[in-house]
């Protein structure tokens, strides 16, 4: 009788450590997941939406205006500094730099 009474017991703290781990799957990807995807679909709708003369952020802290985008290579030409101009992949450019000084602001 008492053996049967643990087995049930054991049974049932299996079944509480499963539903505590979906749980902290869920909370997981509710704030970590899911709001590190809405960022990277904000990013890629940008570089997909990049015009010339749009001044912009790369990735590696770079800031300049876009002088000239191809799309077929992926490459779009940034100028740092007058007459200054770099070559960087579209991939790299990250935001737009009057979204970052208008929330630096706030």
């Amino acid at each position: 009788m008492i053996m049967a009474a643990q087995g049930a017991q054991g049974a049932g703290s299996g079944m509480g450590m499963l539903v505590m781990m979906v749980a902290i799957f869920a909370i997981m990807w509710l704030f970590m997941i899911r709001p590190q995807q809405k960022k990277q679909k904000e990013i890629r709708k940008f570089q997909n939406s990049l015009q010339e003369g749009t001044k912009i952020v790369t990735g590696g802290g770079i800031y300049g205006t876009v002088k000239r985008i191809d799309m077929q290579t992926g490459r779009v030409d940034v100028e740092i500094a007058r007459g200054v101009v770099i070559e960087v992949d579209r991939n790299s450019v990250f935001a737009d730099v009057t979204s970052i000084s208008s929330v630096n602001k706030a």
